[in-house]
């Protein structure tokens, strides 16, 4: 049987608030650490039957961005939801609805760049 792994790593300031994340995996054709500013690990718990959810960002993680991160993970949502059980209603409404958020997120980015003007 083939493993393959999958490792973070993280800095934190003295209030443990992630100040830089590293991650690495057996299957990244780049070889050792990678910088990351956003990371969102979720694992099923098959005894309780819930999801275990872990999001870090680090610091410097620009507002923008992380909207950007949440926006795109829902598609990974969609996309998971529809090859995993071929459901392509509810991974057309999750669809749905990331593209609302996106239409949002390009707004408020216009809106950054007049005032940046």
């Amino acid at each position: 049987m083939a493993q393959k792994e999958i490792k973070f790593t993280i800095e934190q300031d003295e209030e443990k608030i992630p100040e830089k994340i590293y991650w690495e995996a057996t299957d990244n054709p780049n070889e050792g650490l990678e910088e990351t500013k956003a990371i969102a690990v979720g694992v099923w718990d098959h005894f309780h039957r819930g999801t275990l959810f872990i999001p870090l960002w680090s610091k410097d993680m620009e507002v923008l961005d992380m909207k950007r991160f949440c926006i795109e993970m829902l598609g990974c949502v969609a996309d998971t939801l529809r090859n995993a059980t071929g459901d392509e209603i509810m991974a057309a409404e999750i669809d749905e609805v990331g593209m609302a958020l996106s239409k949002r997120l390009q707004k408020e980015m216009q809106a950054v760049q007049q005032q940046g003007q």
